[in-house]
């Protein structure tokens, strides 16, 4: 068996060593909006302006009110698009308050739902031109471009959008678009792939441990009207992020067949 093992690792080394490599490394343009030698792919000689940006270090625990009166009412919702909620609630009514899922539940809420997770932390990484969040549920990363640099001109919808923001102050105001419209808006309630999300950030004047999240809504599509709401975030100074590995305690539900309910 040894000596099988070994002649097989010897002839895939001389397979891996017959194969043509790469004239060189694949190679990206520059985005059209910064000039050659500048943005966050050049970090070198940028420290100065990490060092002026307020200080977000540690993990941030979103907080949410005990009290449902204190809460923003939810999104107004037209056309096909309330309808749907209105269909979506009738049907976790008929199934004894249990909301049905047609995705997996290893399948990340994505934006705008991304920043309103109140369990798990987030952590915000500013590097030069680039400002990072790290969510703890799903590993979810997002990259918020910081560097000058517009949208990407036809980007593809994915589950955290494209971010572009800039820095009013010790303001973050992000604008993100190209979200996947088969993601939630709120728990029932889904988007158009005109969905725009605006986001203020900044720590609270009165209180350096508590950072503030004005987020605005903008979809002529599904919503009657734009819609904002301000999330909280409280500091662990000293937490970090636990690793959050779905797959190896998913539990997708199957129907009596043993199929699963997720499309």
């Amino acid at each position: 068996m040894a000596a099988a093992r070994l002649a097989l690792g010897t002839a895939l080394a001389g397979l891996v060593a017959l194969a043509p490599l790469a004239a060189q490394a694949p190679s990206s343009p520059p985005p059209p909006d910064l000039a050659p030698g500048t943005g966050a792919s050049f970090p070198k000689g940028q420290g100065a302006a990490l060092d002026a940006l307020p200080d977000w270090g540690g993990i941030w625990f979103m907080q949410r009110s005990t009290d449902p009166a204190s809460r923003p009412a939810p999104p107004k919702l037209k056309g096909k698009y309330k309808a749907a909620n209105e269909a979506w609630r009738a049907d976790v009514a008929a199934n004894n308050g249990v909301a049905r899922n047609d995705r997996s539940n290893c399948s990340p809420p994505g934006m705008p739902m991304f920043m309103q997770l109140a369990q798990y932390p987030y952590e915000f990484l500013f590097t030069p031109g680039r400002v990072t969040i790290n969510q703890e549920a799903w590993r979810q990363t997002r990259k918020i471009w910081t560097d000058g640099r517009g949208h990407q001109e036809d980007p593809d919808p994915g589950y955290d959008g494209d971010s572009i923001g800039h820095w009013e102050g010790d303001t973050l105001v992000v604008e993100t678009i190209a979200i996947k419209d088969s993601l939630p808006l709120q728990m029932g309630m889904t988007h158009s792939d005109k969905l725009r999300v605006v986001e203020r950030i900044r720590l609270s004047p009165t209180d350096s441990d508590l950072l503030l999240n004005e987020m605005t809504l903008h979809d002529p599509e599904a919503l009657e009207e734009s819609w904002t709401a301000t999330y909280s975030y409280r500091r662990d100074r000293y937490g970090m992020l636990y690793e959050f590995e779905c797959s190896e305690n998913d539990r997708n539900p199957v129907d009596e067949e043993g199929n699963t309910e997720f499309r």
